[in-house]
């Protein structure tokens, strides 16, 4: 320790010593090369060390999000980058468009080089050659998605802490394909709007708004005012899906993969219910973006 050898007076005629008075005294042009350090030809980019540029919000990518995003209205899109292959793609891409959506003539289209679209995307984004520059959509307010009851069953997937962009992607796309009114989540503790969440969703985040609030247990509490009956997602119960009767109005509840729902969550659902698993198998639980795809099944059929 520096504290022990501090007060240690050095040998100076020893050989063993690594001083001054025992090294080789350098050359000339070794003193000039020492005085004179090397210096960078230019600054590091901390992005480009990295391999890509810090990712943005405002970036999607891959066909079908893309495709998904010029055909919303409620995006302001500003620059599509394409590939020279993907620019092949272009008319099918903006076959969903229309003159309520984005306008074509005003949108920049670039042509571009992998690297350069990957520059502005997170590292190792499957982009398929496709990126675009747009604005993140709003989140709507809780009392905003509760419409008068149309025919059918009105469902809205509630998500405590499912932190995975992939797993809630999946969750949109399923919920976009069963007809869900919202998807619900946490402001904290759950992925942003960002373009990895898009393209996992597959075009379905232009179709199935998220609602984010700041408390989730309060929510429940206000879904329940509006005439919703709450089912929470466990496997921890006896009560099968199939066998609950809710009623049109359900707020299907998922909890995040490990932990589940927790305590105070469980605590605003009316009822707790599982899905069936087979007895002879050693899985005792799904994916949660695979049980919250045969939930909304089994609630629609």
């Amino acid at each position: 320790m520096w504290y022990r050898r501090r007060n240690i007076r050095p040998n100076m005629n020893s050989r063993k010593q690594p001083n001054k008075r025992n090294r080789k005294s350098p050359s000339k042009g070794e003193k000039r090369q020492k005085s004179a350090p090397e210096r960078p030809t230019s600054v590091p980019d901390r992005a480009a060390s990295a391999g890509t540029a810090a990712p943005s919000d405002r970036w999607i990518f891959g066909f079908h999000a893309v495709s998904a995003a010029l055909a919303n209205p409620e995006r302001t899109c500003d620059r599509l980058l394409l590939t020279s292959d993907a620019a092949r793609r272009t008319d099918e891409l903006f076959k969903n468009a229309d003159q309520n959506s984005v306008d074509r003539a005003s949108l920049s289209i670039v042509r571009s080089e992998r690297p350069e679209i990957e520059r502005v995307l997170p590292a190792n984004a499957v982009h398929q050659g496709i990126a675009l520059e747009c604005n993140p959509l709003t989140s709507p307010d809780l009392e905003d998605i509760s419409y008068a009851l149309e025919d059918g069953p009105d469902i809205i997937v509630v998500l405590d802490q499912v932190t995975d962009p992939h797993n809630v992607g999946a969750i949109l796309r399923s919920a976009a394909s069963f007809g869900a009114r919202a998807v619900v989540m946490q402001a904290r503790n759950a992925p942003p709007d960002t373009g990895t969440l898009a393209k996992s969703a597959s075009g379905a985040l232009e179709i199935v708004p998220i609602v984010r609030v700041s408390n989730l247990a309060r929510a429940l509490e206000k879904l329940a005012e509006q005439g919703y009956w709450r089912i929470g997602l466990t496997a921890d119960v006896d009560l099968k899906l199939s066998e609950a009767d809710p009623g049109p109005r359900v707020v299907l509840v998922l909890g995040a993969e490990g932990s589940g729902l927790r305590r105070l969550t469980a605590q605003n659902c009316d009822i707790l219910c599982k899905l069936p698993m087979a007895a002879s198998t050693s899985v005792t639980s799904l994916n949660v973006s695979n049980a919250a795809a045969v939930a909304l099944y089994e609630l629609v059929r």
